[in-house]
């Protein structure tokens, strides 16, 4: 990933092995605030608080390999330097590492940054390192996923139900109200694509009763799990007429299971998030629909949040970052290019 931009404004200090010795991985990313450039309000209204210290604020991904997560060192790029903040990047390598990212979270409280901005891997399993950073007075938004704790400054993520349930209007829409259908999930304790598979499942089955969902399955947190899950799962059902996967990694591991077996185009998919691999397969018409969110959003927003508790602005507690269904007729609108980042 790129740390970002040199200019007469700008400056990213290229310190990476002494960040990295310090919190084991990551990037430290400085940052100066360019002239008329006014620090984003990050939709922050409702939450007063008192200043916090300042210095550096630590932004946490699940992982490091996917591109979504480029697009949210991207946003949280641009907020570092519109609010004339430092920020650390760290991630484990793999999605899905709990104990890796737990340690993460816990060396930056060593370190006592002024914030945090984390996409927790578990809703769960990062609760109590969560509660030890607020304890320490370390503002902490959670961006993508949701966590099990009040805890927390802010969230700052997709509607991941609704997300769902566009998915599933469309499937009814592809096959007519009628058919099979099967969902290639996650993983268990990742509470933003659980609510992706909630939405898409609920829907179907309230407003569809002529689609069978014939079964559900975890792919897991690489594109080689998922894409054993996934032929597992057609070789299975042979007439299976629509399937649904509910993030990156599970979305290209169903494409590859659909392209190894022919089946890719009249198996009707609709994926989730927008790699450049799936942008082409809706191109050329081997993915039905991507339901795309804005990770960038979610960076830029998230710093934000945490950039206005430590002046002792208000924070809002709940940004939504906005969901699209997109269709291959769409992908020439100037929105949908902009989202996909291909605005050129």
């Amino acid at each position: 990933m790129q740390g970002g931009v040199v200019n007469k404004n700008v400056l990213i200090l290229a310190f990476v092995l002494i960040a990295a010795a310090a919190v084991g991985i990551g990037l430290f990313l400085k940052t100066t605030r360019s002239p008329g450039i006014q620090p984003g309000s990050a939709n922050s209204r409702d939450v007063g608080r008192e200043p916090h210290r300042s210095g550096p604020i630590a932004v946490i991904p699940k992982g490091t390999t996917h591109s979504f997560w480029n697009a949210v060192l991207a946003g949280a790029q641009k907020a570092a330097k519109e609010n004339d903040v430092d920020i650390f990047w760290a991630g484990p390598d793999r999605e899905g590492d709990r104990e890796k990212q737990i340690q993460i979270v816990e060396d930056f409280i060593v370190k006592k940054v002024a914030g945090i901005v984390l996409a927790p891997t578990d809703s769960r399993a990062l609760v109590p390192v969560v509660e030890r950073a607020a304890e320490a007075k370390i503002p902490v938004a959670i961006i993508d996923s949701d966590i099990e704790t009040q805890a927390r400054l802010s969230f700052v993520a997709t509607d991941n139900y609704a997300g769902g349930a566009l998915a599933a209007k469309h499937m009814a829409h592809l096959l007519g109200g009628k058919g099979k259908v099967a969902v290639i999930k996650y993983m268990p304790g990742s509470a933003s694509t659980a609510a992706r598979e909630n939405g898409f499942m609920e829907t179907l089955k309230a407003m569809y009763p002529g689609i069978d969902m014939v079964e559900d399955r975890y792919g897991m947190d690489t594109v080689e799990t998922a894409l054993s899950a996934a032929e597992d799962l057609l070789t299975r059902h042979k007439e299976l007429d629509g399937i649904f996967a509910c993030n990156e990694s599970t979305s290209l591991g169903a494409l590859r299971a659909l392209e190894s077996q022919g089946r890719a185009g009249s198996v009707k998919m609709i994926g989730f998030d927008a790699a450049d691999a799936l942008i082409r397969s809706l191109e050329s018409g081997r993915i039905a629909a991507l339901v795309v969110q804005n990770p960038f959003a979610m960076g830029y927003k998230g710093v934000g949040c945490v950039a206005a508790a430590i002046k002792g602005e208000p924070v809002e507690k709940r940004i939504d970052t906005g969901v699209q269904l997109v269709t291959k007729d769409r992908l020439n609108s100037p929105e949908i290019r902009a989202l996909i980042g291909r605005s050129d």
